[in-house]
């Protein structure tokens, strides 16, 4: 498809991450050679945008095409060689599209973090993904770029100090900040509402290798974190961290992609770390609360209408500047080697720095060699398995992370 028109098209533009991801882009690419378009189904809501962007978004092409309508997506990728979708929730929205590029052969990613949704797509498109060598890769965001990267990084540091690889592997969150958009929330609710009347749902969420293939060899108990507890490893109190649900189960498909090359019996956990037992229990109340209410609909009907931020709403410009987060790793290997390092990213997490991860990911992803476009390529991905370590030097020099090996 390298005849197409578009290096990538950002459907969804209009998005409240669209509009962010569309703003970098602009300011940073649009003298450049990269061939890209705007689309969404509201052509008055495209032209806005491109207003709001300034004189850097006159000549952005734009292309109308509606999530649920097959044919006007199917128009759309023809058009591109690469899809970059930020429609959600994925799970109400989200599967035409899959469905059109696992077809027609369309590479297509994405940032969500809705591991019931993934599972669903992974079932059902892998294998026409497989034959039209389409390459779909989720989570190209703050779920799961710096879980599934940073693992990928401190293992390529272990086998070059140690000469193995590590068989388990914690991250820890140690300072983050940043907010929540309603199309964020919305995802997270409508999990909630789903998992409260599907009991397979529920076993789903809760099964660390929810993502693998049905064939993968992995057993071994996996740290649920969903207490507050002490961690010898960093000597803190820890509570559960909310995108934990997400960015282990890739890091696991990242292990079954790559023949389990961390071993059959490697163990990947997360949480946040905090200061006290106090605020670590008192984080882990609040987080059980919030999604026990979610599951309940007039619980959840309440908290929509009182204080949850609407969809299109989000953390201000401000915000997203002055945000931030710092993800510290933890590895061991079988010989009791141990091994540190941290991610690092400059902005707002969900937003001002997924808007970066999201837009150099989708460049890089475009400038893959073509030689690699066949069909022993396509199917369903992970950051880390189909980019590997060349992403890593990307997010470094253009995306403000950092990927840093302590000392121990």
């Amino acid at each position: 498809m390298s005849d197409t028109p578009f290096d990538f098209v950002i459907f969804g533009a209009s998005s409240f991450v669209g509009k962010i991801l569309c703003r970098y882009l602009a300011e940073n690419y649009q003298d450049s050679d990269i061939r890209w378009a705007i689309a969404g189904r509201s052509a008055q809501k495209l032209e806005q945008l491109k207003s709001q962007l300034g004189d850097n978004a006159k000549t952005i092409p734009t292309i109308l095409a509606d999530a649920a309508d097959e044919a006007q997506l199917s128009a759309m990728v023809s058009q591109t060689r690469l899809v970059v979708s930020t429609v959600g929730p994925y799970a109400l929205y989200g599967e035409p599209l899959v469905k059109v590029c696992s077809e027609s052969g369309t590479d297509y990613c994405d940032l969500t973090g809705e591991t019931q949704w993934i599972a669903r797509m992974v079932e059902k498109y892998h294998e026409k993904a497989k034959a039209s060598s389409a390459r779909i890769v989720h989570c190209c965001g703050f779920d799961s770029i710096p879980s599934d990267m940073g693992v990928l990084f401190l293992q390529e540091a272990a086998k070059q100090q140690f000469g193995h690889y590590c068989y388990r592997v914690k991250m820890r969150v140690k300072a983050m900040k940043g907010g929540f958009s309603g199309g964020t929330v919305a995802s997270l609710l409508n999990v909630a509402k789903e998992a409260a009347s599907d009991p397979a749902l529920r076993r789903t969420l809760t099964n660390p290798y929810a993502l693998c293939p049905a064939d993968h060899p992995f057993f071994a108990r996996q740290a649920s974190n969903n207490k507050a507890k002490y961690d010898n490893d960093f000597k803190q109190w820890t509570a559960p961290f909310v995108m934990a649900s997400i960015n282990t189960r890739i890091v696991h498909r990242s292990n079954a992609l790559l023949n389990a090359r961390y071993g059959k019996n490697f163990l990947y956990d997360e949480a946040m770390l905090s200061p006290s037992a106090f605020k670590a229990k008192a984080l882990t109340y609040g987080l059980g609360a919030f999604m026990v209410s979610a599951a309940i609909s007039p619980l959840r009907a309440a908290m929509e209408s009182l204080f949850l931020p609407k969809p299109g709403d989000g953390p201000t410009p401000d915000e997203q500047e002055n945000g931030y987060f710092n993800m510290h790793f933890f590895g061991e290997t079988a010989t009791g080697k141990s091994i540190r390092c941290k991610v690092t990213g400059d902005k707002d997490p969900g937003y001002g720095s997924t808007a970066k991860m999201l837009a150099e990911t989708a460049i890089f992803f475009s400038e893959l060699n073509k030689a690699s476009e066949d069909a022993s390529t396509g199917g369903f991905w992970t950051p880390s398995t189909l980019f590997g370590m060349p992403l890593i030097e990307r997010l470094k020099e253009k995306a403000g992370l950092t990927f840093e090996q302590l000392n121990d």
